[in-house]
């Protein structure tokens, strides 16, 4: 998977889990501290957020940050990747978490 696929599935599972709990772009991106303009562009994947925005997004949509990752068309030879995030999603959320602090303080 290149990098667009990558930011093509992040920004659909964020429009996704935004629209679920039922925020508007202006919400949620008040919310997290970025402008609207970046949210509409990381959901249309065109720009990709640093990881402490990433985590900040997670945790606002109330989601596991390895969720916004998750492709929902997966290959039947990717079956053992989701499981295997499912093992290490409390790995990434523990580094993404000490990144979060490192940087905000």
């Amino acid at each position: 998977m290149d990098g667009k696929a990558v930011k093509a599935i992040l920004g659909q599972n964020i429009k996704f889990f935004r629209l679920r709990k039922s925020l508007t772009q202006a919400v949620l991106a008040e919310k997290v501290g970025i402008s609207v303009i970046f949210l509409s562009s990381i959901e249309r994947g065109t720009k990709y957020p640093k990881a402490d925005t990433v985590a900040h997004l997670a945790k606002v949509l109330g989601v596991e940050v390895f969720e916004l990752f998750v492709s929902k068309e997966v290959p039947a030879h990717q079956t053992m990747i989701n499981h295997l995030s499912i093992d290490i999603k409390k790995n990434i959320n523990t580094l993404l978490d000490n990144i979060f602090k490192q940087y905000s303080g």
